[in-house]
C-alpha cells in the first residue's frame, strides 16, 4: 500500500472514506464497497489522530495510526491517503469534494458510512456527499450500519466495552483481536524469582486501555502467536522502595517462550479477561495463581502457535 498524501492519485480510484478508528467491522465493510471496483486503483482516505483538533485528540485510539495502516494494507487497497486534518478543515462541502474527491483522489467511485461527516465544522453528511458526487459522474456508495446483536457496531461502544475489561465483547465488534504495540521497557524482574518472567510495557499514550485486571493474550513475536498472560495494574502485591510510586504498566508472561525482548516493540493481542488485579500475601501466592491463570490461558481450544 503507497502513501500518496503528497502526490495523490494518477489513475482512477475508488475511495473509501472515513477515519475508521478501530477498524470494526462497520469500517471493513466500507473498505470492500472500493475493493469491489476492481477495474479502479483502491485507496483509503483517513487521517492520523495525532493531526487531529485538540477536541478530536482527547478521543483515545482503539488502535494505533500504525497498526491501523498496517492492517489496511493486509486487505489489499493500493493507496493510503491521509492529509493533516488541518489541512482540510476549512473547506466547503463543494471544496471538499472538488479538492480532494476530484483532484487528490481522482475518483470515479466513493463510499462511506452512514454516519459520515465532512466539511467545516462536520457540516455535511453521507447524503450530500452522494449528491455532490453524482452532479460531478462519481458513483457513491453509503453503507449502511453493521449490526452485532440489534445494535448497530459503533467505536464509541467498542471504548466502553474496553474500559470494562470486556475485550471478548470488543473482539466480536471488531472482527479481530484487540491489539497494542508497544517497546519492551526493563523492570526489577520479581516475576522471573518466581517462575514467571514477564515483559513489561506501556499501554501507548492516547490508546484506550483496558480495565486493571489479568488476560489471555496473544504474543506475537516472528510472526508466530505465543499463548500468555497479560496484567494490566500497579502491581499491588510488589513491595515499592522508598519514594516508588505505583504506576500502571503491562506485564505479559509469554507460555513457551525465553529470551531477552528488551528495546523491542513487540505485539500484544487481548483475548479474554481472565480475572480481577489483587493484591497476594506473598509472592509465593502470587506464583500461586499465576499457575491457575496459566492454565486458564492455555485451556482455550483454539490456543496454538500459528
Amino acid at each position: 500500500m503507497k502513501d500518496i498524501t503528497t502526490t495523490g492519485c494518477r489513475e482512477k480510484s475508488a475511495a473509501a472514506l472515513g477515519f475508521f478508528d478501530g477498524l470494526h467491522l462497520g469500517h471493513i465493510e466500507v473498505i470492500k464497497r472500493a475493493l469491489e471496483k476492481e477495474e479502479l486503483r483502491s485507496v483509503v482516505c483517513t487521517f492520523n489522530n495525532k493531526t487531529m483538533l485538540p477536541k478530536f485528540k482527547e478521543r483515545q485510539d482503539i488502535i494505533s495510526y500504525e497498526l491501523k495502516t498496517d492492517f489496511l494494507a493486509k486487505m489489499g487497497l493500493d493507496y493510503i491517503y491521509a492529509p493533516d486534518f488541518a489541512d482540510i478543515r476549512e473547506l466547503s462541502a463543494e471544496e471538499f469534494v472538488e479538492e480532494i474527491i476530484v483532484k487528490k483522489l481522482n475518483a470515479g467511485f466513493v463510499a462511506c458510512g452512514y454516519d459520515f461527516r465532512f466539511a467545516k465544522g462536520g457540516n455535511a453528511d453521507a447524503g450530500e456527499l452522494a449528491r455532490l458526487c453524482a452532479q460531478r459522474g462519481i458513483e457513491a456508495a453509503v453503507v449502511p450500519a453493521v449490526k452485532v446483536r440489534g445494535e448497530p457496531v459503533s467505536s464509541t461502544a467498542i471504548r466502553e466495552l474496553i474500559k470494562k475489561g470486556d475485550v471478548k465483547g470488543a473482539n466480536e465488534l471488531l472482527g479481530y483481536e484487540l491489539p497494542f504495540e508497544s517497546e519492551v521497557v526493563r523492570g526489577k524482574q520479581n516475576g522471573r524469582r518466581i517462575g514467571f518472567p514477564t515483559i513489561n510495557q506501556i499501554i501507548p499514550e492516547g490508546a484506550v486501555s483496558p480495565k486493571n485486571g489479568v488476560y489471555k493474550s496473544w504474543t506475537v513475536l516472528n510472526g508466530h502467536n505465543f499463548p500468555s498472560i497479560t496484567n494490566i495494574g500497579v502491581k499491588p502485591t510488589v513491595v515499592l522502595e522508598e519514594g516508588e510510586r505505583r504506576t500502571p504498566i503491562t506485564e505479559t508472561h509469554i507460555i513457551g517462550f525465553s529470551g531477552d525482548l528488551y528495546g523491542q516493540r513487540v505485539r500484544i493481542v487481548f483475548r479474554e479477561y481472565i480475572r480481577e488485579e489483587k493484591r497476594f500475601d506473598s509472592m509465593d501466592k502470587l506464583a500461586e495463581q499465576l499457575e491457575k491463570d496459566k492454565r486458564a490461558a492455555c485451556s482455550l481450544s483454539d490456543y496454538r502457535r500459528r
